[in-house]
């Protein structure tokens, strides 16, 4: 995938320097009042391009900034969430002796030690 991202800037590039080099004549441009400015056609047209793209990619900057932070606050409060519910208490463990019986085998004796 970068290597098509690299190709697809590369073919950019080189179509953007040809126009560049076709196109290299000095234009006059009026500014307001008396004021002209003299440039060249490819200066003239990039920049109007990146101008008109600012407002673009300052508000892409924007939302992505606000979803990322609703996208944070959610996970905290996920984390939150899941931390507030407690787990199952653990089972007491008590000292005294665990007897187990099968049906077939004799009842336990009254008292764990044995007969005195």
């Amino acid at each position: 995938m970068q290597f098509l991202r690299t190709a697809f800037w590369v073919v950019i590039a080189v179509g953007l320097a040809f126009f560049c080099m076709a196109n290299y004549v000095p234009v006059t441009v009026r500014l307001w009042g008396d004021m002209v400015m003299e440039t060249k056609l490819p200066v003239l047209l990039i920049g109007a391009f990146l101008l008109g793209a600012l407002p673009f990619w300052v508000m892409a900057r924007a939302t992505r900034w606000r979803l990322r932070r609703r996208l944070d606050s959610t996970e905290r409060a996920l984390v939150a969430a899941t931390a507030a519910v407690a787990p199952p208490p653990a089972p007491a463990f008590s000292d005294a002796p665990v007897v187990v019986t099968t049906p077939d085998a004799p009842a336990p004796l009254s008292h764990p030690t044995g007969p005195q």
